[in-house]
Parts: C-alpha cells; structure tokens; sequence
C-alpha cells in the first residue's frame, strides 16, 4: 500500500494505473474508520483493480461550534486497517494541500442541500460537494463507494455528478450496525453507556416503521409517527421524515414509489442521524441498485 500525502504524489502514483487500463475505485472518508468504511473497501476492491481511500477531514462541512477540532482521529488504525483490506493508495492529505491559500470556489448544491440536514448544517453539503468533486477530479474513479446511512450526502453526490457530467458512477452500499442495531458512525465515540442505550431508539423505530410498511401501511405521516415514538428520550429530534430518496423531497400522504424514513437527532450533545429504505415492491436490493446508477 502506498501512503500518498500531496497532490502531485497522488498525481504521480495513479499515472500508471490509468496508463495500464485498470480500474480505480475511490472510497472517501473523514477517517476514524469502522466496519461501515470497510464494507465500502471491501466493495471496492472486490469491483476495481485499484482502491483508493482518502482520510481527510474535511473542514469546510463543519459548521461554527461544530466538533472539527475534536472529531475522532486514529491515522495509525486507518493505516492499518486499509493495509489488511488490500487498499493500493491512501490519499491522507493535510487541510492546506487541499484549500490552498487564496482558494475560494465551491459547488452550490441547490435546494437539496438546504432540507433535512442542510436546515440545521447551513453550509455542509457545499461543502461535502466541493471536495467530492475535488478529489473525483484527482483520482479520477471509475466507481465512488458511499455508504446508505448518509442518504443526503450520496443524492446530493449523484446530483452533482449528472449536473456535471463527471464520468463516474456512485455506488450506494447498505448501512452497516451493530450487533444491537445502532447504525455505525464515528460519532458514536462520543456517546457515554446511557446514551448510548438511549440512541438505540433510533434504529428501533425505524425497525418498526419498516415492519409496518412490509404489512401494508403506506401512509408517510402514521408511518414517521411510528419512528417519532421511539425517539422521545433524545434532547432534540430535528426531523423525521418520509423523503423521495432520490430528490430528498419530503413525501406526504400514501407512498406508491420508493421512499426512505430518515431521522436526525441530538443526544448528549451528539447528533446522529439513520435511515431506512421502503419499496413498494419489497425488493430493497433493485432499490440500491437504482440508486447506484447515474442516469436515473
């Protein structure tokens, strides 16, 4: 595995991948890496010749009073982990190598950005979006690897994709939890046992909701009812909602197409945020699959 840390080192060390014809995967991350991010690898190496991973945190998606400064790092752990995983490069560049003095443009993500997350993260999907396509125009992939649990972020990717018409396709890989269902995340570093326990009301009700859309129910509003009443011990619940999951539009009355049940909260001063998908045809794998493709 080769340890990249500058762009021209990036530049240098994917030369002859390209030249070679083999397949490049890219998997991006803010590090702290989990089983989450390694389903991602595992996808990639198992598709492509060649896997990329990034380990950058990225402060542009950080808003003021957000945790940047603390947000867990283990680069010794990711290294290690990428090596197990057979992950050919690791891009692991400092904040100036990627905002370099006097850097100022951005991609403006429309209205999708400023919904669900974007409400209370003004700012971060302008963010997610210009370095995604930052470092799609450095590595170059032909597949980009996104996890379920962040279902804006990878719509809003997809979006940015056909708007540009950048050559890459998003592939959408199902959330990955834990043994007792709380969907993996770095942030659940931050979460002490009683909170932890708690936060275990988000995946519960989105269990339930989803028990009830497989025996029939298809009303939005009864259905995030459902999720919204498993989640009445967390501080804050900053939505819950049935959404298009392609346009993040927010559904109302009955749900004839695929819809997700996506959830923000804030617990111990933790936000975390889930998601399910529903299909009308309970096929939930085509579902995925639709999501992968770049010209729907």
């Amino acid at each position: 595995m080769r340890i990249v840390r500058s762009i021209p080192e990036l530049r240098v060390a994917l030369k002859a991948v390209r030249e070679s014809g083999q397949s490049i995967g890219l998997v991006p991350t803010m590090g702290f890496l989990h089983e989450g991010h390694a389903s991602l690898i595992r996808q990639s190496t198992a598709r492509c010749d060649t896997t990329v991973v990034s380990v950058f945190v990225n402060p542009s998606q950080f808003c003021p009073g957000e945790d940047l400064d603390r947000y867990p790092r283990d680069l010794e752990r990711d290294q290690n982990l990428c090596l197990k995983l057979g992950v050919a490069i690791l891009f692991m560049p400092e904040a100036a190598e990627i905002y370099p003095t006097g850097f100022t443009t951005s991609i403006e993500v429309g209205p999708m950005g400023d919904a669900l997350c974007g409400h209370y993260r003004p700012g971060h999907f302008r963010g997610v979006a210009t370095v995604v396509t930052k470092l799609f125009n450095l590595v170059q992939p032909d597949l980009a690897f996104f996890g379920q649990k962040d279902l804006q972020q990878t719509s809003i990717i997809r979006r940015v994709v056909k708007d540009l018409n950048l050559p890459v396709d998003i592939l959408v890989a199902p959330t990955v939890r834990e043994p007792d269902g709380l969907a993996l995340s770095s942030r659940n570093a931050y979460l002490d046992p009683k909170a932890r326990q708690t936060a275990l009301g988000i995946s519960r009700g989105l269990g339930k909701a989803e028990r009830r859309f497989q025996e029939g129910e298809r009303d939005a509003a009864s259905l995030a009812a459902t999720v919204r009443g498993e989640l009445l011990d967390m501080d804050e619940i900053q939505y819950c909602e049935a959404v298009d999951p392609v346009t993040m539009d927010i559904l109302a009355g009955t749900i004839t197409r695929p819809a997700a049940l996506c959830v923000a909260v804030v617990l111990g001063g933790t936000r975390l945020i889930d998601n399910v998908l529903l299909s009308p045809s309970g096929v939930v794998t085509q579902f995925i699959s639709h999501l992968e493709s770049k010209d729907s």
